[in-house]
């Protein structure tokens, strides 16, 4: 599971104490909620069904593919699936062919959502192998579903314009420099974004 409250508020007060910049901005904007999505199968499923589409729109899908198929939970429900009736759902070709290298990955055990390895680079190789999964979707997977205190996705264009803000940067800091702003914020990176997408709902003007 996601970090808790509780979690997130030890790390940002660490995080506080280090950074006066964050200190101020946490003072003003206060605490974030959790961000917390089920661990396994299903909720990464639910990412590929969820790409470039409304979150009205992914949920209609997620509920027509429930009643052709059977139980999301399993992966089996869409590696049994016929194309026509994934496409009767809703999926594109190509996402009925995410969905099918996702549920083949978990069934044959080359990707164990219950072992993922500990370190997170290495996770993150493992996830990103199912294809439709890049690098953002596998982070956004550690932080939310497994709490994974470290995590930080320096491409996230919130994230990075959030950074700008709280330091005070005239402009949008680019991925690389967003990846080097934060390395004095570990072990607390995944708190830290966070409080970014939580700043970002602001009404403060973007850079």
């Amino acid at each position: 599971m996601g970090l808790s409250a509780d979690q997130l508020k030890t790390a940002l007060d660490a995080l506080a104490a280090r950074e006066p910049a964050l200190a101020e901005a946490i003072g003003r904007m206060g605490y974030p909620a959790p961000r917390i999505s089920p661990r396994g199968y299903a909720t990464l499923l639910r990412t590929i069904i969820g790409q470039q589409v409304s979150t009205k729109a992914a949920q209609s899908v997620w509920h027509k593919l429930e009643g052709i198929v059977g139980d999301l939970t399993d992966p089996g429900s869409v590696t049994r699936a016929s194309d026509e009736q994934l496409r009767e759902a809703g999926l594109s070709r190509q996402k009925a062919g995410y969905a099918r290298s996702l549920s083949a990955l978990v069934t044959s055990g080359e990707l164990d959502l219950a072992n993922l390895p500990a370190d997170d680079e290495e996770a993150i190789a493992k996830l990103v192998a199912v294809k439709g999964i890049g690098r953002w979707s596998a982070e956004i997977y550690l932080l939310f579903a497994e709490g994974r205190t470290d995590i930080w996705p320096a491409g996230d264009l919130a994230v990075q314009i959030e950074v700008g803000r709280i330091l005070g940067h005239e402009t949008r800091p680019s991925e690389t420099l967003t990846r080097e702003l934060a390395e004095a914020w570990r072990p607390h990176r995944g708190a830290a974004a966070i409080f970014a997408w939580h700043h970002y709902q602001s009404d403060m003007k973007v850079i």
